[in-house]
This record gives structure tokens, C-alpha cells and sequence, in this order.
């Protein structure tokens, strides 16, 4: 069977879409697999078929799904493409600069910017309140800490998992944990010593020339297919978990690596970069309603923990190619 389809990007964090707006698509976890390889198919973090979609007044459904054939709840960077989709393939009127797209974790309603061709950019994306209480994440470590006021009044009184040491092979790492339709686990290092206090087993050749300080130097050079897998599936996170690495580079603005649950270290994670954004804080490395640009290996997504509540993405979504496969 062949399939045309659309390759597409936010922040280096790619997806493989299939129009499923006029004729339903069934595509198989193999399929998905095969899609996905980086080597024997067209490459991608997850394929995204877009259904019509499931609420009155939505644009469509993303139906994502990882590299490695498992359904995802949401994907913050997959969302913003899916609306650049709609709107670039006439599914929504341009004209009306929003759109909301339906999802596992619910509807998501997306602001867009169109460039001088009239095609979609940029888009600023409502992903809704974090979930904070750790039955809920799912993770198995205990809340140990509450929201106060002055952090977010909101959700004042609300309990959470703040900067617990979870055991590894490699010493404690400290995790805040979120949830954003799907489990984060936010590790912030300090400083250059926090981080270089991991084992030099997990470190490869370090590049100072490429990175903006010291700090950012380890985490570049940080062997996350080794710390990232542990962790994803470490028996504190009963779902797995998504597992971002910080490190700050000041004024509020933070450098990020991302092992995915069931994909893999990505370039970017939206999801993810609003879990660091509300972990900044909780912790108090950040306030509610400042915009915080997170620096991914694609790019950079700015993240607020709106007043009202829900967090607030902005960041690009582009087309990579277009094409036809067997599959």
C-alpha cells in the first residue's frame, strides 16, 4: 500500500504525518517501526496520523504514535505541526489565526503565525494545567513538598515531588516530577561541578568551543543512552517516564536534553520543556508567568506557567519534504 505523506519538524523534534482527514488510515506498530528507522525508512520520532476531528469546533485529532510502535497521550512539538498541517493544507481557514487540535490528553487550542507565503511558522500552544500530585503522574516516590502562594495560587496547597534522590548505578540524582498528559522527570544541575559530579563513565569528549559555558559542555557531552534509558524505566515511574537533564545559562534561561519515553533521545520535547518550565517554579529557579526560553538541541521553546493556571508554549513547526511510501 502506498501512502503519501509529510515529513515535519518543531525545533528539530520530527515527525512522519499521514492525512487521515477524508479516508480513514490504519497503520500497524510494525509499520510505525519501519516508518520511523532512521536507517531503512523515512526517519522520525513518532508518526502522526491526522484524523477529523472528536470535539464540536476542533480542526482535527492527533493520533501520534512513538518510533517504537506505543500510542503517546500528547506530544507538545507534534501539536504545533499538526495545526501548521491544517491550516498549510486548507483543513482550516488561515484566516482565523486559531485552531484547536483534539488529543489523548484533551483539546489543545493553538494560536499561529503565518509567514509572507501564508504558511504557518511559527504557533503558541495552550498544553493546560500540569498535573503535580504523584498518584497522578504516575510515580511511585512520595510528595514531599506543597505549593505555596507566592509560587502559584492556583494551585495553592497542592502536594508534589520536589527535587526527591532517586538511587542509580551512577549516585543520586535529584527529580522534580510533572505531569503534562505524559510523566516528566526534571533533573536540574546547578553548575559545572553538580554535573561533573556524575562518574566520568557517562561523559564522551567534551567540546568547549561549541557550548555557551562549562555546564552546557558536560550536558552536551552527557551519554544519555545510558542514564536516559535507566531512568525512563527506573521502578519510580510505573508508566516510564520522560527524563530532562538542565543545566541553567542565566537570567532565567535554561539548556535541555531529553530522553523520550519509548523513542530515544530527541532534539526537542515540547511536553518536556513545559514540565522544566513548571519545575523551574516549583523550585523556585524561575516565577509564575515568565517566559522561559528552554534551549533544545533543535532550538529553543519559550515556556510560561500562566497566572490562570495552564502552560503556555511557543515555538516553530516546519516542513521538512513531502513524499509517497510503501508500506
Amino acid at each position: 500500500m502506498k501512502i503519501d505523506f509529510t515529513k515535519m519538524h518543531g525545533a528539530g523534534n520530527d515527525f512522519v504525518f499521514i492525512d487521515g482527514m477524508k479516508e480513514r488510515v490504519e497503520i500497524t506498530s510494525e509499520q510505525v517501526i519501519a516508518l520511523a528507522d532512521r536507517h531503512f525508512g523515512i526517519g522520525a520520532d513518532g508518526i502522526i496520523v491526522v484524523d477529523p476531528p472528536k470535539n464540536e469546533g476542533s480542526g482535527g485529532y492527533m493520533r501520534y504514535i512513538n518510533a517504537d510502535g506505543t500510542f503517546a497521550q500528547m506530544c507538545g512539538n507534534g501539536v504545533r505541526c499538526i495545526a501548521k498541517f491544517l491550516v498549510d493544507n486548507e483543513y482550516v481557514d488561515k484566516k482565523l489565526g486559531k485552531v484547536t487540535i483534539d488529543t489523548l490528553s484533551g483539546p489543545k487550542p493553538i494560536d499561529y503565525n503565518l509567514d509572507e507565503n501564508g504558511l504557518v511558522h511559527e504557533a503558541t500552544v495552550n498544553m493546560g494545567d500540569p498535573i503535580l500530585d504523584a498518584p497522578e503522574i504516575p510515580t511511585a516516590l512520595a510528595n514531599n513538598a506543597v505549593v505555596d502562594r507566592d509560587i502559584h495560587p492556583q494551585f495553592e496547597g497542592v502536594e508534589f515531588v520536589r527535587e526527591t534522590p532517586l538511587s542509580t548505578p551512577w549516585g543520586e540524582l535529584k527529580v522534580t516530577t510533572v505531569s503534562m498528559g505524559n510523566p516528566h522527570a526534571v533533573i536540574f544541575f546547578e553548575d559545572e561541578a553538580a554535573i561533573r559530579a556524575l562518574p566520568d563513565e557517562l561523559f564522551a569528549k567534551l567540546d568547549f568551543d561549541k557550548a555557551e559555558n562549562r555546564a552546557q559542555a558536560y550536558l552536551n557531552a552527557l551519554d544519555l543512552s545510558k542514564i536516559g534509558a535507566y531512568l525512563e524505566a527506573h521502578e519510580a515511574f510505573p508508566e516510564k517516564s520522560n527524563i530532562e537533564f538542565i543545566v541553567p545559562k542565566g537570567n532565567g534561561e535554561f539548556f535541555m536534553r531529553v530522553y523520550e519515553r519509548g523513542v530515544g533521545e530527541t532534539l526537542a520535547c515540547g511536553t518536556g520543556a513545559c514540565a522544566v518550565g513548571v519545575a523551574a517554579v516549583l523550585t523556585k529557579r524561575a516565577t509564575m508567568g515568565q517566559e522561559l526560553p528552554v534551549h533544545v538541541l533543535g532550538g529553543t521553546l519559550y515556556i510560561t506557567w500562566m497566572h490562570e493556571g495552564f502552560v503556555r508554549m511557543r515555538g516553530p513547526a516546519e516542513v521538512s519534504f513531502i513524499g509517497t511510501v510503501e508500506i
